[in-house]
């Protein structure tokens, strides 16, 4: 009988750890892109004092798929699939728009995609590769055009 109030107990953590995740991940936006096209992952940072951008993805490790620092792109440790694939949408980044342009897509593109920014009075970090939790996250599928 001292196991029935374990078992609700678990039960309650349980969902409060599903529900910490579901709510961690509520905020990631699903896109899908057919092969070829020009996708644009949309972000969106405080108007002003940005002085980091990176757009990076999980799966690519250390390398990251944009970095702009100080009004300057920066292409050290940019990994070699996207080197002239990836523009920002407006390069002065008026009004906080930081969404980037990844063009002519293909299924290796896929993936989860996150945003971050360094903005002045904050942290200020030597390595590119940002701990600040995202500010956008997107998880791109992309599918052969119909026909093919």
């Amino acid at each position: 009988m001292a196991m029935m109030p374990l078992v609700p107990a678990a039960l309650f953590w349980t969902m409060v750890l599903v529900l910490g995740l579901v709510s961690a991940f509520k905020d990631q936006k699903n896109i899908t892109a057919e092969s070829g096209q020009n996708v644009t992952l949309t972000c969106r940072a405080a108007k002003n004092n940005i002085i980091v951008l990176e757009w990076s993805r999980a799966d690519l490790g250390r390398q990251y798929v944009f970095l702009h620092r100080d009004g300057l792109f920066v292409p050290d440790d940019q990994h070699p699939s996207f080197v002239n694939r990836v523009d920002l949408q407006d390069r002065e980044m008026k009004d906080g728009d930081v969404s980037l342009i990844l063009k002519n897509v293909t299924i290796n593109d896929a993936g989860i995609y996150e945003c971050r920014v360094i903005q002045r009075k904050t942290n200020r970090r030597k390595r590119a590769y940002l701990k600040t939790p995202p500010i956008s996250s997107i998880n791109l599928s992309v599918v052969d055009p119909p026909g093919e």
